[in-house]
């Protein structure tokens, strides 16, 4: 069970903070009006809006890296600054709901629109930010609670000085073999 978790739950992880990334670059708010009698356009991107959420949702991107290669309580703390992260971004969508179409509105003003008669919207971009930072931050929350158990890098990764005595009897490498340990990493 712990193995199909790890792997779905990195997976889902790293598409949601991918997809937050992505989205909170997007445009997230459109303002339509007139000015002189012409129909004007404007829109906003998350970026400008929220400059935070792609901030934090590359750090929750780059945590998971961090959680692949960590193990024990150093990977539970790596996954618990991501669920802080991914929080963060998902906070930073949902307070820039009024901001985005206010600063949509700001630009079409810009460009001679009246705000008065201005259609401010919101674009699909802004709600998939923030669904994406929260299934992120769930999936963080799952690897906070089930990562003791994943499966972690081998030993041979580790600094010389860190690991262990590999056995140096062939009966002491058939017992390491029945313990469910490799050997020759």
């Amino acid at each position: 069970m712990d193995d199909r978790s790890y792997a779905s739950t990195v997976l889902v992880g790293l598409a949601g903070a991918a997809l937050t990334a992505v989205a909170g670059s997007r445009e997230w708010a459109r303002a339509q009006g007139e000015a002189a009698g012409l129909s004007v356009d404007a829109a906003t991107t998350g970026s400008e809006s929220a400059p935070l959420v792609v901030a934090l949702a590359l750090l929750a991107l780059a945590t998971w890296g961090v959680v692949l290669v960590l193990r024990g309580r150093l990977r539970r703390l790596a996954s618990a600054v991501g669920v802080v992260a991914s929080s963060g971004a998902f906070s930073a969508v949902v307070l820039a709901f009024d901001g985005a179409r206010n600063d949509a509105r700001e630009a079409l003003m810009s460009q001679g629109g009246t705000g008065d008669v201005a259609v401010v919207s919101l674009t699909v971009w802004y709600y998939a930010a923030g669904v994406a930072a929260l299934v992120t931050a769930v999936a963080f929350v799952v690897a906070v609670r089930r990562s003791p158990g994943w499966p972690a890098m081998g030993t041979r990764y580790d600094a010389p000085s860190a690991r262990a005595e590999a056995p140096v009897t062939d009966e002491d490498m058939w017992r390491a073999l029945d313990k469910g340990h490799d050997p020759t990493s």
